[in-house]
Parts: structure tokens; sequence; C-alpha cells
């Protein structure tokens, strides 16, 4: 074999490196607080903890469960998605269980996209996005987040839909922004989808991470739209256990049978006592989940407003975990350059937009910042940033 070059395939070299990885290893060497990953600082229920440990002392899950989900898991998933939001799901066909939401987007996406297929992003994304679409050899296609303070730009998004679309991949409540998309921004991507005869692939891991009266609404439930949408999720993020990897797509029959294909010959299964346990966690009364939007809104506000008297300009999200906020006033003109000094100069961490975008200047100037962490851990990055910035 040639080792003269790299033997990484070339469409995965611009993926060889990640903005988590460096911005962690700063944290850690300075001793900087972490408000870079997304992840809580803090378990989730203790009832499913229990779960868990019951289902392996009862043998439930410890060898390989079944290839598309633990049935007891489908089922709950579909009793979710009637209860929340009216879907109807038949579990055996609708349903498939994955190693988190980030396998259920990768097998998506390769069980649908052609060499060559365009796929519509909404930029900045998640960074898997862009991954996934390359890995499929798909072409990713942005349509910026710009209108009216990190809001979708429809008309910039019916411009961008050609012959060669193939997808339209959603987001939300969605990462890095926090934006949750309006009914009348969802019938406008679901009308380009009907048109234009497109698939929309509907990433809604933070779907109860939602404040104030910005209710997340699935895009499948709008006319028309089932029969063309995978509604992805996760049970990492909705109970706070996001090392259990447990993640699910559903929708029609075709589509999660072309996910299913995919899928079972990437992880092949995961987590099986932890399905049994996310699946008691769907059965949760309501009190859960407004419970755990509160907390998310007490902590959203906690670090909002802290931000805000450190003279930032702060975009207050409408979901999951993440503020953004404008750096210009602080003299600041490139997110990135700021989220690399501030470690050294402030002891904190946080993540740029820019790393999230083809087109840097869509998020150049903005820094996402995730406040799924304790209080205390709030306050002392804030403490930290006082001495740094002063308004």
């Amino acid at each position: 074999m040639d080792r003269r070059n790299p033997p990484l395939v070339s469409r995965m070299a611009p993926h060889s490196t990640s903005i988590f990885g460096e911005m962690s290893k700063l944290a850690l060497d300075l001793g900087a607080i972490n408000l870079g990953q997304g992840f809580p600082d803090t378990d989730g229920p203790q009832e499913l903890k229990d779960a868990a440990w019951r289902a392996i002392t009862d043998g439930r899950g410890n060898q390989y469960p079944p290839v598309h989900g633990v049935p007891t898991l489908r089922s709950a998933i579909a009793d979710h998605q009637k209860r929340f939001y009216g879907l109807a799901l038949n579990p055996d066909t609708d349903v498939v269980v994955t190693t988190g939401a980030s396998e259920a987007l990768a097998a998506s996406m390769l069980a649908l996209v052609e060499p060559g297929d365009e796929v519509i992003l909404f930029e900045p994304w998640f960074d898997v996005y862009e991954a996934i679409v390359d890995l499929a050899h798909g072409i990713r296609v942005g349509v910026p987040m710009n209108s009216n303070g990190l809001r979708p730009n429809l008309e910039r998004l019916s411009t961008a839909i050609t012959a060669r679309t193939r997808v339209i991949l959603l987001n939300s409540p969605h990462n890095p922004t926090g934006t949750v998309f309006t009914r009348e921004e969802l019938q406008w991507v679901a009308d380009l989808a009907i048109k234009h005869d497109l698939i929309v692939i509907s990433d809604e891991a933070y779907e109860h991470l939602w404040f104030d009266e910005s209710r997340h609404i699935p895009i499948a439930t709008l006319p028309g739209m089932f029969e063309r949408t995978i509604t992805v999720g996760s049970g990492g993020k909705t109970f706070s256990f996001t090392g259990w990897k447990i993640g699910w797509a559903s929708g029609p029959a075709d589509l999660i049978g072309a996910v299913r294909t995919v899928r079972q010959h990437l992880s092949y299964v995961s987590g099986g006592p932890f399905q049994w346990a996310i699946a008691e966690g769907l059965a949760f009364p309501d009190t859960y989940f407004e419970n755990l939007r509160s907390d998310l809104l007490m902590k959203r506000d906690l670090l909002g407003s802290g931000l805000r008297e450190l003279g930032f300009d702060v975009i207050t999200p409408q979901g999951t975990y993440f503020i953004t906020t404008d750096v210009r006033p602080l003299g600041f003109t490139d997110g990135l350059e700021f989220c690399r000094e501030i470690p050294h100069t402030a002891g904190v961490v946080a993540i740029p937009h820019q790393v999230f975008c083809a087109d840097v200047s869509i998020g150049a100037p903005f820094v996402r910042w995730a406040f799924c962490k304790q209080p205390a851990v709030l306050q002392g990055a804030l403490d930290r940033m006082a001495s740094t910035f002063t308004p």
C-alpha cells in the first residue's frame, strides 16, 4: 500500500478535527469552565437509573436486543408521538431505535441520498450534519439563519431548491441558534417539500426543551408531511442521559424501512438495558417535561442576564441548551478568535457559530454558550468573565 498520501478519504478530511475537541482540551489544560459542549453536568431522574439497573439484573438487554429496538421502547415511542402530537405510528414498522440521534440522522442520510443529490441545511448547522452528507456523497446547500434575529431565511430556501435537491434537513428547536421554527415557517418548508417532492429529515432531539410560548411543532403534523418526513428523537436530551446514546427515527413504513436497512449495518444494536429505561421515561407524566423546561428556563435566564450585564448582545433562545451572543459590542469581530482567547484571559470556554457554517460570514460574530449546567457553574463563569469584560 502506498503510504505517501494520508489514508483518510478526501471527503472526510475536513472533518478530521473538531472544535469541541479543541475547546474541551483548552478547558482541561487551563482549568477553564466549559460552557462549550451541550451536555448537563448532573444526571437525569433516579427512576431511570433504577430502571436500567433492574433491566441489567433481570437479564433484559444484556445480550443483543432486537435489531430495530426493544419492542417495549418502540411502543413507548409510538405512544409518545400520539400523546404529544397526535401522530399515529405502528411500532412494528414505523419506528427504529438507534445509537443516539446522530446515528438516526446518519442512517437516514445514507439510506436516502444518492451521490450528487443535494441536501439543504439551515446554516449554522450542527457539525455532524455536514459530515453525514459528505459520507453519503451528497452536496450540501446552505440556507442562512439570518432573518430577524437568527431565523430561517425562507426566501433563500425557496431559491436554493433545484432539480437535484433530494432532502431538506430540518432542525427545530435549532442547534446552535436556539430558534424554534414557527408554524408559519414550518408551513413554508412543507409547501416547498410537497411542491418539489422532497423528503424532510427532521432532527427534533430538543423537542421538549422549548421555552415561553415557543411550543415545538413537529413538521410531520402538517398536512401532507407525515408521508415524506423522518422524525428523529433523543432520549439523551429529553432525560439528561446523553451518554446512554438512545435515539430513534419514526415515520412512514417505507422511509423507516430504508433507515432500518442501513442502520443495522452501522452499530447493529446498542444500549439494551438503557432502552428499557428510556421506555419508562417516555411514559412520565406531563409534570416531568414541564419541570425540565422550568429548570432550563431558569438557567437560560441566569446566564443570559449575566452575559447582557457584561456587555454582550444576547439573542435569547426559544429552545435547546444554548444561548447565543454577538461579541461585536465587546470589540471583537471574529467569534472563533474570541473563543480561542477567553479560555486564557477569562477561564471560560464557548463555541463559535462560524465553525458550523460553510459561509463563515453568517456566523462570524456569534458565539454559543451551553446553559445546561448547575447554577453555581454558570455564575462562576460569569464571575470569571466579569474580571475581563466590563460594559
